[in-house]
């Protein structure tokens, strides 16, 4: 069944019947108010809601609609950033800590699947691929130490020779398996995430913007929106990119980058297999990567573009496609079905931004490409924290995080001009 007021990917178009939820109206009382109803949102409120607090979760638009409903949909571990800069910032034993609740996000999302019975599709494995020898060396570093230090031990090296018979092109020089990561169909886990967080009591408001936030009498919270308010004893911001004036201190941390995606015609079971053998995700190593994946019905959906510009000039569905070609020059007769991009957040330092701007008001934001794992374990972070035990979300909030430099007028033109340094990195 088709969604109605997403963006028109095919993740909308194959998505589950969900309820419709109506905007809130007049005046209501919580414990938390969680805004945003991505995974972040939905499983915060989810893992709330099952320690027995009363939840509102308030989205402007449609469970989903953001990021979390139109991702590349990749869950793997680790953080955008890597482990190496935040050694650096935080220290090698809180940076251990964070890598191991990227892996503990992995764990999180296949009990939740299991045992709400979301229906999303999810497959084992991912592979990160070389396009160049440096590459190779970077992967074969990163083995030896997600095995000796991290004692992780699901991934093991891809030699060229066994790659081509796994993936039908000649584009990587070799790969990182790793076979307890995985991808899924976003929307409809994030639709299950909701559907599990009102079974154990969350409210959820859709068509409701969170207008603005301020403290009241008796240590709560109020939440102004259109129609009407919540009065709540605390409250989680997950908006990201979108809460936007409603939470400016937090907008100066991250960037909005516009990212694009499109999904082949269904190719049929066995031309579909012939792609991608062992069924796993794939991205490359390049700092404009392409990342792609099998869909369930046997499309090709590829990820390759990024636009830090802001613009709305360039052709993203033919660029992407282009990019696709390059990697699989065979589907040059397949026609593309489905294109659609949007924003995701990013930090300057490509690490998660979690924290507080108040006692009782928590934040996560950041994600920078890696969220559909790390989003949903950190709502069960944040619940933690509300619940009095504050110890592993205070790990990710002593990561240090600047304003993008430039302020409103001069941020994103400065961006531009660092991104097309690693642009020319990646042709070298």
């Amino acid at each position: 069944m088709a969604a109605t007021g997403y963006v028109p990917s095919y993740y909308a178009a194959s998505a589950h019947a969900a309820p419709e939820h109506r905007p809130l109206e007049g005046s209501i009382e919580a414990d938390v108010c969680v805004v945003g109803g991505g995974i972040a949102g939905c499983s915060t409120a989810l893992h709330l809601a099952e320690r027995g607090m009363r939840v509102v979760l308030l989205e402007e638009h449609q469970i989903g609609w953001g990021a979390s409903g139109r991702s590349g949909a990749q869950a793997i571990q680790g953080i955008a950033s890597g482990q190496a800069k935040l050694d650096r910032l935080i220290g090698p034993q809180a940076a251990r800590s964070v890598w191991e609740v990227s892996v503990e996000g992995l764990a999180l999302m296949r009990q939740l699947i299991g045992r709400f019975s979301i229906d999303c599709d999810w497959v084992d494995g991912h592979m990160t691929t070389a396009v160049k020898p440096r590459h190779e060396r970077e992967l074969r570093a990163e083995l030896a130490e997600l095995r000796d230090v991290y004692a992780y031990p699901s991934v093991r090296y891809v030699p060229r020779e066994e790659l081509r018979s796994i993936l039908a092109t000649e584009r990587y020089l070799g790969a990182l398996y790793d076979t307890n990561s995985g991808h899924v169909h976003p929307l409809n886990y994030t639709l299950g995430l909701a559907a599990a967080a009102q079974s154990m009591g969350a409210r959820i408001y859709g068509g409701t913007r969170a207008l603005s936030f301020s403290q009241v009498a008796n240590s709560k919270v109020r939440i102004a929106t259109a129609r009407g308010e919540v009065r709540a004893r605390q409250l989680v911001l997950c908006g990201n990119v979108f809460l936007g004036p409603t939470a400016p201190t937090l907008a100066a941390k991250i960037m909005a980058v516009a990212t694009y995606i499109v999904a082949t015609e269904p190719v049929g079971a066995e031309r579909a297999r012939s792609l991608i053998v062992n069924n796993a995700a794939v991205s490359d190593m390049n700092w404009v990567l392409d990342y792609y994946r099998r869909s369930a019905d046997h499309r090709l959906l590829f990820g390759g573009r990024v636009n830090y510009s802001g613009l709305k000039s360039f052709d993203a569905p033919r660029a992407t496609r282009a990019r696709m070609l390059g990697v699989y020059p065979q589907l040059e007769d397949v026609r593309i079905e489905y294109s659609w991009g949007g924003d995701v957040d990013i930090t300057l330092n490509r690490a998660p931004h979690f924290g507080r701007l108040a006692p009782n008001i928590y934040f996560l934001q950041g994600f920078s490409g890696h969220g559909i794992a790390l989003t949903g374990i950190a709502g069960k972070l944040v619940a933690e924290a509300i619940g009095g035990t504050a110890e592993r979300f205070d790990v990710f909030a002593r990561i240090p995080h600047a304003d993008f430099p430039g302020g409103l007028a001069l941020r994103r033109p400065a961006l531009v001009l660092a991104m097309l340094y690693f642009r020319i990195k990646d042709l070298l």
